[in-house]
């Protein structure tokens, strides 16, 4: 058995439980304090580190873990860079031995660090993350769990954006507590999932169907966006190489389409236009307009869509060949009149579902962007 002090983000409560897989009404846990110690924000993480210092850090003590609590904490702090040190800490004015995970890294302090503010900013994602990232324990390498890391906090911004953000309509009445007897399988997980579960649902005559097998693609919540210059009235697409007309067969797997791009994790969806906007290809972006907000395809992807319309300045010397090289992107731009776009459209040589939405709607607003412009 073992007693840990925990002083940064495991103090969330739910995020500790999700890292041990059980409910802190099972553990020893108290609150605690360790001298001649201070908590510090990390710059550019969202992680706090802990120095020797004038003051006290705040914590849980938890006690009497046992070897599985310690290898689970290990497991999800080990991505971290963390060893554990053995400490002696307060609870309730006794001193009590325990351990702390240190590091040696070098993270720059940045200030004081609070709890409270890391849970508004980051609380529910982490949780959210944690539940993947803990469900490769004794089946994934830490290196391999590291290496997903950026995608596994991606899909848990798209759990967060599904909860927070939904508008839809839907007149059935059926809502998620709908679904039952839930079991979760991952036969496939790299930089996406395939997940494949087994459920029940309502019917519409109200009676539970029968137990169905269902396979998920799993991705991220994507957002699109259509530049537009509504004084020299046309707009900028990209083309580059793309894996699954390719996998499908198709002659034609360089697509032309919108700026595009995967939200990253705690990102908004107007951060990541701008930002793919500027990688993708060097563009500015002013007002952004919602188009829609959509899955891809309901009935086998969890694909969210965020398609915007963005204001932007596009002289003809604007296109090139832009992209991350560490992605291997290779992406050209290309100008096209509104009268071009539409004429695309029409004949079914857009064959990207977001840039004919996109000219559809641009197509309802274009008076009033000129007019406005």
């Amino acid at each position: 058995m073992k007693n840990l002090f925990v002083y940064g983000t495991l103090r969330h409560v739910p995020l500790l439980e999700a890292v041990l897989g059980k409910d802190v009404s099972d553990l020893q846990i108290a609150s605690a304090q360790l001298a001649d110690h201070e908590v510090f924000a990390v710059k550019d993480q969202d992680f706090p580190i802990i120095k020797a210092g004038d003051g006290h850090a705040e914590g849980l003590w938890l006690g009497a873990l046992t070897e599985t609590d310690v290898a689970r904490l290990q497991f999800y702090e080990g991505g971290f860079a963390y060893d554990l040190v053995p400490i002696t800490v307060q609870v309730a004015g006794e001193s009590r031995p325990a351990e702390v995970f240190k590091s040696e890294a070098a993270w720059a302090p940045n200030g004081a660090w609070s709890l409270n503010s890391w849970v508004d900013r980051y609380g529910e994602w982490a949780v959210l993350g944690a539940l993947e990232e803990m469900s490769y324990f004794g089946i994934r390498s830490r290196d391999d769990v590291d290496g997903m890391l950026p995608m596994i906090r991606a899909r848990a911004t798209s759990q967060v954006q599904a909860r927070t953000k939904n508008l839809a309509l839907s007149p059935g009445g059926m809502t998620r507590a709908d679904v039952t007897d839930v079991a979760l399988t991952r036969p496939y997980a790299n930089y996406f999932t395939l997940d494949e579960y087994d459920l029940s649902f309502r019917r519409y005559d109200g009676a539970n169907s029968d137990m169905v097998r269902r396979a998920v693609f799993v991705a991220t919540d994507a957002v699109i966006v259509l530049p537009y210059d509504p004084v020299r009235d046309r707009v900028l697409l990209i083309e580059q190489f793309r894996p699954g007309p390719f996998a499908r067969g198709d002659a034609l797997p360089w697509q032309l389409e919108p700026i595009a791009g995967r939200i990253d994790a705690n990102e908004t969806a107007e951060t990541t236009a701008r930002r793919e906007a500027m990688e993708e290809a060097g563009l500015t972006l002013d007002a952004l307009h919602e188009v829609a907000n959509c899955y891809a395809s309901p009935g086998c992807t969890t694909e969210f869509y965020h398609i915007y319309l963005g204001i932007s300045d596009l002289p003809d010397e604007v296109v090139g060949v832009s992209g991350l090289e560490h992605e291997a992107e290779d992406i050209r731009s290309f100008l096209y009149s509104f009268d071009e776009l539409m004429e695309m459209t029409d004949t079914m040589q857009a064959v990207n579902a977001p840039l004919v939405l996109s000219a559809l709607w641009l197509a309802r607003h274009r008076d009033r962007l000129r007019t406005t412009a």
